[in-house]
């Protein structure tokens, strides 16, 4: 047993730490860990925000040879109805220049700037690009569009632009006037802009490129990717592998209301949407 109990003494028995003297190192570890879940919170936040804002970015740049729809000016977004004596259109519409429309204030190609190429691609490009441009010189020096307190359409089978809608929306209608009455003609409005009739794309693409929303025409398909998804405030472009026809300021500008009594393309009434893509310009 003395062997035993000498063995035992000779244990060196570990020593507990007393709690208050381990206080200050817990506290250490604990900020240490406070600090490294605080970091890895933030390192995914920050990700997450980089990641959407590269997303972000991608989606306003707009594909080589469109136009980026996000770049919208004051100008473009400021109302119509600052431009018209308010008083006067109570009592009937009042036809306005749209301010902007066919300039270099509405985001637009300049003409003339495609390089030669001796493809016939590269040829047919430089011919819608300056063919746009004298479009828009057209639009410049045509009447304006009539602009009501309300959107509507005409006897002549021209549309009402209300005082609220945006200069860009106004100019939209102001090209969709031009060709409001023009005969279907398929394949119309994608070999030249001034045609002797437009298709169902051909007559959408038309009235885009006047308000600078489109650099070349494209075909019901093409426009199922076009602009952001979902339908917009002021306009939306439904489209599918068939037909295109878009709403604008709440009226629908579709070739099968030349089909209608007022044989125009501009109708108050809706159509059905189901099986069409929605898409719209954004901001619009």
């Amino acid at each position: 047993m003395g062997d035993v109990s000498q063995n035992m003494d000779a244990i060196d028995m570990p020593r507990r730490t007393p709690f208050f003297a381990r206080g200050p190192a817990l506290v250490l570890v604990a900020l240490l860990v406070a600090a490294g879940a605080l970091g890895l919170v933030a390192l995914l936040a920050g990700g997450g925000s980089g990641a959407h804002g590269k997303a972000a970015a991608h989606r306003s740049k707009a594909p080589a040879g469109e136009i980026d729809l996000t770049a919208l000016s004051p100008q473009q977004l400021r109302p119509v109805g600052a431009q018209v004596d308010k008083a006067s259109v109570k009592l009937h519409p009042q036809v306005v220049q749209v301010a902007g429309v066919g300039t270099d204030n509405f985001t637009s190609p300049e003409a003339d700037t495609t390089p030669a190429s001796s493809g016939a691609r590269a040829a047919s490009d430089a011919e819608i690009t300056r063919e746009l441009a004298a479009f828009k010189r057209d639009l410049q020096s045509a009447p304006g569009v009539p602009v009501g307190q309300s959107a509507g359409v005409q006897a002549s089978g021209a549309a009402v632009a209300p005082l609220e809608a945006p200069n860009v929306v106004a100019a939209v209608i102001q090209a969709g006037n031009q060709i409001a009455r023009t005969p279907y003609k398929w394949g119309g409005g994608h070999g030249a802009w001034a045609d002797t009739g437009y298709d169902c794309s051909g007559s959408v693409s038309f009235a885009l490129a006047g308000a600078g929303l489109l650099s070349s025409p494209l075909d019901s398909t093409g426009f199922e990717h076009w602009g952001a998804a979902g339908p917009g405030r002021w306009i939306t472009v439904y489209a599918n592998s068939v037909h295109a026809f878009m709403v604008v300021a709440g009226l629908r500008f579709d070739t099968g209301g030349l089909d209608a009594p007022t044989r125009t393309r501009w109708q108050p009434s809706m159509r059905s949407t189901a099986g069409f893509v929605a898409r719209h310009p954004p901001g619009l």
